[in-house]
């Protein structure tokens, strides 16, 4: 098969995961980027579109935007609708997109003339989006009978919503976001994929106890709470260390993670219910995770390996870990299990390999 992905960023490296999974299976794979990931992963064949770049201009301008148009939420505002549908809502967003597709569409035309962009055998939409906001490029392919999977990461089905065409056309729809199956009707959830390490080596527990949050945007993580809790167990304690990851390449997250015992992912699911890809990072690297779980996590990631926490009850807990360590021993045994078990590329690339039997 030759495969295609279509996505704005390889936002956590999941595309490179993609390409070398399916190659490892005799298949090809590309992937097309719309820019290049602040976190250094591989854009694949990147297009480097201009006014869509997050850290930019233009993203200030478009949370300035936002901020006006829905107030304090701002573009954090989650969107009404079952699925929540996107449209422009003005003149002005009429005239910014028609302006832009005709723009990138000089720019892609120009970057892909060579490409056999038309001679893929399955098409996947990264966040549910096209080439182009008018949706002509997913046209193309549904006219040419390709198949077509759209896969929605948490923001761009809760702030956006769909693109409709884009959504009445797609084959399959699917997500590692939990709260997006109660926001589509016909959606599917999918664990995150990585490659689990065969020399892999748990770090034991020594007398100084290390932790880590790695936030790639902190509002969604509550990141100011777990910042704040965990410098003050810092300074009480002599054998509790903290370190906080930011703005720096994945390579060298991991590094640091990999010294480490314990791992804070997130507090108030703001930007999603439960994990993400930092916890799955580090429950293959065998380290204790503690994230706020809710019920319908409980409920569905039955067995879990984690430590459930909220704003209220991080700090006592992180103190219980402080106390005794052969817990956090107990939980990295859990984490390299649960890793292993729902989220090694070769469980979730068969899940994959399924959905691609309903529709080719």
């Amino acid at each position: 098969m030759k495969i295609l992905y279509i996505s704005p960023e390889n936002t956590v490296g999941t595309l490179t995961t993609w390409k070398q999974f399916h190659n490892s299976k005799g298949n090809i794979c590309d992937f097309i980027t719309f820019y290049k990931t602040a976190n250094n992963f591989d854009p694949g064949i990147c297009l480097n579109l201009p006014f869509i770049s997050v850290g930019s201009t233009y993203s200030t301008l478009r949370s300035f935007y936002y901020y006006n148009k829905y107030g304090a939420g701002g573009e954090y505002s989650i969107k009404p609708g079952y699925p929540p549908v996107w449209n422009v809502s003005n003149y002005y967003e009429k005239c910014f997109f028609y302006f832009r597709d005709w723009l990138w569409k000089k720019i892609i035309n120009k970057k892909l003339k060579n490409f056999e962009l038309w001679d893929y055998d399955i098409y996947h939409f990264e966040w549910g989006l096209d080439l182009y906001r008018d949706c002509s490029f997913v046209k193309k392919i549904a006219n040419l009978g390709k198949p077509i999977i759209c896969t929605y990461h948490g923001q761009d089905l809760r702030t956006r919503g769909v693109l409709s065409k884009m959504d009445a056309l797609s084959n399959i729809n699917l997500t590692s976001e939990l709260d997006l199956l109660s926001m589509h009707p016909k959606i599917n959830y999918m664990f995150l994929p990585v490659f689990l390490d065969k020399d892999l080596s748990m770090k034991k527990s020594s007398n100084k106890i290390k932790a880590c949050h790695s936030p790639t945007n902190r509002y969604y993580k509550g990141s100011d709470i777990i910042i704040d809790i965990c410098q003050r167990l810092s300074f009480k304690y002599k054998n509790f260390e903290f370190v906080l990851i930011e703005n720096m390449s994945n390579k060298d997250v991991l590094k640091i993670k990999s010294s480490c015992d314990i791992m804070i992912d997130q507090i108030g699911n703001h930007g999603g219910w439960g994990y993400g890809m930092s916890s799955v990072e580090s429950m293959k690297l065998g380290l204790c995770c503690l994230t706020e779980m809710n019920e319908e996590c409980n409920d569905f990631f039955k067995g879990h390996p984690f430590l459930n926490i909220n704003k209220n009850t991080l700090e006592s807990k992180l103190v219980e870990l402080i106390n005794e360590p052969k817990i956090i021993d107990e939980y990295k045994d859990k984490s390299l299990r649960w890793a292993e078990q729902k989220h090694n590329v070769e469980v979730v690339g068969q899940k994959l390999y399924d959905y691609y039997s309903q529709i080719l």
